[in-house]
Order: structure tokens, then sequence, then C-alpha cells
């Protein structure tokens, strides 16, 4: 994590490293808070390859897949998901909530200012370089 503030850490950047900084805009007042509901998924890293769903229903083990394939790691929304081949994820509820309730899937909710405002995410990647430096 890159904090936006300062902080009393002996943790550094280092060559090779690779960060995701993403900030937040909004027209409210500027503090950003989880909202109510579900406006993304995300596969827990920690979880392993099969999410230890060794009595999962075959349904589910296929959304696993489906998900790794596509999405690995990285946060989606459900319309990616149901942008997918229909054959591919067409029933996926319930194997979704069998995936969060196991801990395999996280949830994210959706961040919100006041009431009214709009609030956009921007994403950056920063990856440390010497090489470049000196070149």
């Amino acid at each position: 994590q890159v904090p936006f503030v300062a902080t009393q850490t002996t943790q550094r950047m280092e060559e090779g490293d690779i960060f995701a900084i993403e900030t937040f805009g909004t027209t409210g007042k500027g503090y950003v808070r989880d909202g109510v509901g579900v406006y993304g998924y995300g596969r827990n890293e920690h979880a392993g390859a099969s999410g230890g769903l060794v009595h999962a229903s075959s349904s589910t083990k296929a959304l696993l897949k489906t998900i790794d394939q596509n999405f690995g790691t990285l946060v989606f929304a459900r319309r990616y998901l149901e942008r997918l081949a229909a054959g591919e994820v067409k029933n996926y509820h319930l194997g979704m909530r069998s995936l969060i309730s196991s801990g395999v899937v996280e949830t994210y909710a959706p961040l919100v200012d006041v009431e009214g405002s709009y609030v956009a995410q921007f994403e950056h990647v920063s990856f440390p370089s010497l090489s470049l430096l000196n070149s």
C-alpha cells in the first residue's frame, strides 16, 4: 500500500515492485466511504487454486474457473461476468453466493460521498526502476 498521508513506516519501494495507485475524484465533499450493495467482485488471492471447494456443485466450480480465466484477482463488475458467453455463465447467482460465503470471492461496496454527488476512480500503475533512472 502507498499511503497518501505522512506515516511512520520503514517500508520502501524497491526496484521490481509494482504498485497500483488508486485515486478517487468526487463532486461531493471529498470524503468517500463504502455505500450499500455490491458493485464488484474479486477473487480472494489467499483462497488457493481450488478455493477449498471440495463439496461444491459443478456449476460453482465452473464459475470459479471462468473467474480465474477471465479476471484472475482483478475486481470485476456483474455486467462483465454477464457479457461472457451466455452458456458459460448463464445461471451463476447460486454459484456466486457459494463462492462468497466460502470466502473464495469477496464483494466490494460502491464508493459514495454526499447524496447526489458523483465519485470516479482513477488508477495509475507505477513500477520503480533504477535502470530507467540511469539511462
